[in-house]
Parts: structure tokens; sequence; C-alpha cells
């Protein structure tokens, strides 16, 4: 008989999205703290982070069980990269919000295409073997750069400005929670499209925190709001219940 391993990614409990919404705001502040306060530049921010990224994933995919500190510090880097790679890609490359998100939805399809191709399946409640997970990370990081486009999008673009998109975007995460507990349709559609939206919801309360007031914001100091974001959601981890999926047997 099969030993039931442990996957080793967050169960998706209330509290994994209460800190997964401060993350990305976390992600928003800080990506913006190294490319714009401290003017590293997009592309330059983007390696710097893509580079902790992958120390982190690597930890991750390695560990033997689940670490709610490296699971989430790995989360924060995904959405700190996925910050600075969608401004250079909406900015840098000039081919827009609207362009810079077709083109992110184009690669969190495909991620996910490769990895159905690759293991026959898209099970983010069954993640064990170490080549999901490596898809699990990759899905997750292009849908923190799509989330971030899309915010920047709604918020600038369409003229809803920050605190306008994060109300559109938390009205559809209700819809989106409201069609989990009240109909059959697929639970992994629904995980995704709920992580791909908690981006662009942290990413315009994010601006809203650090813009400047002229421009709809509060003008708080970036590094300082970063600061506070990330002290909070280490006391969040360290008191809210933090668990893995739960144990499965390996086909």
């Amino acid at each position: 008989m099969q030993q039931a391993r442990e996957s080793k990614v967050a169960a998706a409990t209330l509290s994994f999205w209460i800190v997964k919404i401060l993350a990305t705001t976390l992600g928003e502040t800080a990506g913006d703290t190294l490319s714009m306060t401290f003017d590293f530049g997009y592309l330059a921010s983007t390696a710097i982070f893509v580079a902790v990224l992958l120390v982190l994933a690597t930890a991750q995919v390695r560990a033997e069980r689940f670490h709610p500190a490296l699971y989430w510090a790995t989360i924060i880097a995904s959405t700190t990269a996925g910050t600075t790679l969608a401004d250079f890609a909406t900015r840098s490359l000039g081919i827009g919000y609207a362009g810079g998100s077709a083109l992110l939805l184009a690669l969190v399809i495909a991620s996910l295409a490769a990895w159905h191709f690759a293991t026959g399946a898209v099970k983010v409640d069954h993640l064990i073997d170490r080549r999901s997970e490596w898809f699990y990370w990759l899905t997750i990081s292009m849908s923190q750069t799509l989330g971030t486009a899309l915010g920047d999008w709604t918020a600038d673009t369409n003229g809803l400005g920050y605190l306008g998109g994060a109300t559109l975007f938390a009205i559809a995460l209700a819809v989106i929670a409201a069609l989990y507990f009240l109909t059959r349709l697929n639970r992994v559609a629904l995980f995704w499209a709920a992580f791909i939206l908690t981006r662009p919801l942290g990413a315009t309360v994010g601006d809203f925190l650090d813009k400047p007031v002229a421009k709809g914001g509060l003008e708080f100091s970036r590094p300082i709001a970063s600061a506070v974001l990330l002290a909070v959601i280490v006391l969040l981890v360290a008191v809210l219940p933090q668990r893995a999926k739960d144990a499965v047997t390996p086909d």
C-alpha cells in the first residue's frame, strides 16, 4: 500500500485568501519601490526579483514538507516580479495595458496547457510531484503578472481610479466565491480565476496607498508601506491557521 504524501502548497482556506491579497498589495508597493522610488528601472528590477523568485521556488520544490514561511515568501517574490515584469511589458515595450494584458493572458493559458500536456491534469489540490510543482509556480508567476496589467488597465485607462478598480475586482471575487459555494463549476478553473483576480485587487489597493494625491492616491512612502504590509503578513502567517493541502496517495 502506497503511503499518503502531503502537498507542499497551502490549502485555499479563508486565511489563505486574506494573506494572498495582502501579499499582492505588498508586491505592488515593493515592486514600485525598487523600480521607481530607488530608480532601478523595470528591466533591472525584474531581473533582481526573478532571481530571488527562482531561488525561493527551487527551495520550495526541493522541500520535503510544507513550510508556511517559505511558501509565502515565494508567493511574495512572484508578485513583486509580476509587478515589474508587467510594467516592463506594458510601458517599456510600448504595447500598452490592453496589449500587455492580452499577451500575459496568452502566457497563462499556455502555461496551463503545457502543464496539462506534461502531466495529464492540472490539479492544484494534488500537487505532490516536482514537475507539477514547477508548473504551479510558473503559472502563479504568469498570473501575478497578468493581474498587475489588468489592475493598471482598469484603474488608469478605463477611468475607474484605484478605489473604483479595487471595488470592481472585489465584486468579481465575491461572484467567484458564490459560484464556488452554489454551483458545481470546475474547481480548478475557479481557483485560477480567483487567484488571478486577487492580483489586480492588490495592485489597485497598493497604488491607492502610494500614488500621489492628485492622481487619487494617499501618497504614502512606498518603502514604509511595504515594510508595514510585510510585518502584517508575517504576523498573520504566524497567527492564522496555515496548513497544506490534504495528504493524498500517489497514483
